[in-house]
């Protein structure tokens, strides 16, 4: 039977509209093994990208402001088609293009990505994620830094190799400012409710992660910390936080392959905000319906989701 889901505390709606003959296997979709011969973020293709503005080494960090660094680990370029423009302009319409568009290439490796990771590896990439959000937030004029990872072609990747983006925006998103107009923390409430809910995933020392009742695509999942700060220029438990995304995206390999998925940073610099991540494997697509309406229907109950994750 279908059901009409309110968000937790927002004004927004989805459908759940369960499909009884529902398996893994029928939204089982993979990307075709993509060819590393001409890979631009492959190592020992630097060359064919901007030089680096950062460069993480066994040694530390560096850039490729004097001479390409070869032995990197993750590196990180200005986007080659940005989004937003570096100049502002003399009036306040710089506010319309103004801003930072980086790519942080997260391995070395071609056909390689985070559910995947050792230790070390995703530990690497979680801290550098912080290290790149605290940089760009911290600039003149930015006022919110989204950070997020497109894998697969359906998923909104053009370049198969394993990498995220980062856009450092000077406005701060109305999605943002709703979640805070709040008198209390909610996202401290939904944590309550949902570790003790059948939608609960997996629960690790201070983080939680679960299929939201308020779920808009098959197979969501929230990873949210118990402790309430605000963003990664605050994050303490980067062991617990690389743990949970890897163990995530690891289930969701198990339950459907090569899955094409994205996941999103929310967080701001206002202490107010609760810091979360959330994780879209890319098994539905929108239509009219959900242009026309911003209603979305998710064809699997987060409670199956959920269960199905848990195995």
């Amino acid at each position: 039977m279908s059901e009409i889901r309110k968000h937790y505390f927002l004004d927004e709606y989805c459908i759940i509209a369960p499909n009884r003959s529902f398996r893994p296997s029928d939204f089982k979709k993979t990307d075709e093994a993509s060819n590393n011969k001409e890979c631009i973020f492959c190592q020992g293709n630097e060359e064919k990208t901007p030089p680096a503005t950062a460069v993480y080494t066994l040694e530390g960090v560096t850039s490729d402001e004097e001479g390409m660094v070869r032995d990197w680990k993750v590196r990180c370029i200005p986007n080659m088609y940005p989004a937003l423009s570096l100049k502002k302009s003399s009036s306040d319409r710089y506010r319309e293009g103004f801003g930072f568009h980086e790519v942080i290439i997260e391995t070395p490796r071609h056909d390689y990505e985070p559910s995947m990771f050792l230790d070390e590896e995703i530990i690497r990439l979680i801290r550098i994620y912080a290290d790149r959000y605290t940089f760009y937030i911290n600039k003149d004029g930015i006022e919110f830094v989204s950070l997020f990872k497109n894998y697969g072609s359906s998923a909104g990747a053009s370049i198969a190799h394993s990498h995220s983006q980062l856009i450092a925006l000077p406005l701060i998103p109305p999605i943002i400012k709703k979640e805070m107009n709040t008198e209390n923390c909610p996202f401290c409430n939904i944590i309550q409710r949902e570790s003790v809910s059948k939608r609960l995933i997996l629960m690790q020392n201070d983080w939680v992660a679960f299929a939201p009742y308020f779920s808009r695509y098959p197979f969501e999942v929230w990873i949210v910390p118990k402790e309430h700060f605000s963003d990664l220029s605050r994050l303490s438990d980067v062991y617990g936080l690389a743990f949970m995304l890897r163990n995530v995206l690891s289930r969701m390999h198990a339950l459907f392959g090569s899955v094409a998925y994205n996941y999103v940073f929310f967080q701001c610099t206002d202490n107010r905000y609760h810091f979360h991540l959330k994780v879209f494997p890319k098994l539905s697509v929108t239509g009219g319906f959900e242009e026309n309406t911003n209603i979305y229907i998710n064809p699997v109950s987060p409670e199956d989701a959920a269960a199905l994750l848990r195995q």
